[in-house]
């Protein structure tokens, strides 16, 4: 007689949101196929909480001490031991939700995790090329076997012991609201980046001033094929070199016990 098939998993969503209110309802919707969805919100002053709520979604309020941190948090809280972790500024195609559903239905079989491509928009593009993309994430694991490890709170990664698979389609990714926006979140990241490598014992160089960003911008652009998303490519390659560059500016005035933001008054 052929085996019993595996059973089929139940399958927690976690999000972690912070004034989302305009992008949390079409992540939620995304995520329709799961047993149940986990929102943890940092103390948002929108409709963030009632419009997660509504959707069915358990909200938790947690006060944010790091990404890392906050979804780890989020996974802990789950009620099931398979967890696909988004941020509210994305959500899974319908080629990506079929992937994971068949594997689902084979009992997660493969691997202890799983990860898959994430499609950026920029301001009216999906970028197909440069530094962007395929940027393949691993957001769907056993917690039993992994979770958001490390110290790191910034540019944080989720990471398992065992085999990790790839699946087909797109976690769809819509970062930016402005132009502002962008470049108020490049300068937060930039800012926690060197703190955090500070710590570390990292120092500011010429290479990180001068070199860096040149490279970030040639790989991007060139190597990688960034021209062919027509403008949006270019501008995207030019502010994420800046990033690179403001990083090692604030690194440099640490090490200067320079402020980074306005004192108190």
């Amino acid at each position: 007689m052929p085996a019993d098939p595996a059973p089929r998993p139940p399958l927690s969503a976690t999000v972690i949101t912070f004034n989302e209110a305009a992008r949390i309802g079409d992540c939620l919707a995304s995520l329709a196929f799961c047993d149940e969805i986990v929102v943890v919100d940092s103390g948002s002053t929108d409709a963030t909480r009632a419009i997660a709520e509504a959707m069915g979604a358990r909200v938790l309020v947690r006060p944010f001490d790091g990404f890392r941190s906050q979804k780890q948090f989020a996974v802990d809280q789950a009620g099931h031991d398979w967890v696909l972790c988004l941020d509210a500024d994305e959500r899974v195609d319908e080629r990506l939700r079929a992937a994971i559903e068949a594997e689902r239905d084979a009992g997660f079989a493969r691997a202890a995790g799983y990860r898959f491509a994430r499609l950026s928009e920029y301001f009216g593009r999906f970028l197909r090329h440069g530094n962007v993309y395929p940027d393949r994430k691993l957001r769907l694991f056993d917690r039993r076997r992994g979770g958001w490890r490390g110290e790191r709170e910034i540019h944080e990664t989720a990471s398992v012991d065992g085999p990790v698979a790839t699946l087909e389609g797109d976690l769809l990714h819509l970062p930016f609201r402005s132009l502002q926006h962008h470049l108020d979140k490049g300068q937060q990241y930039a800012r926690m980046m060197a703190e955090y490598e500070f710590a570390h014992g990292r120092r500011a160089s010429l290479a990180g001033l001068v070199v860096a960003p040149a490279w970030r911008f040639f790989r991007g652009y060139v190597l990688r094929r960034g021209f062919l998303d027509g403008w949006p490519g270019l501008l995207e390659c030019f502010v994420t070199a800046n990033y690179v560059r403001q990083k090692t500016v604030m690194l440099w005035m640490l090490e200067r016990g320079l402020p980074l933001v306005d004192p108190p008054r």
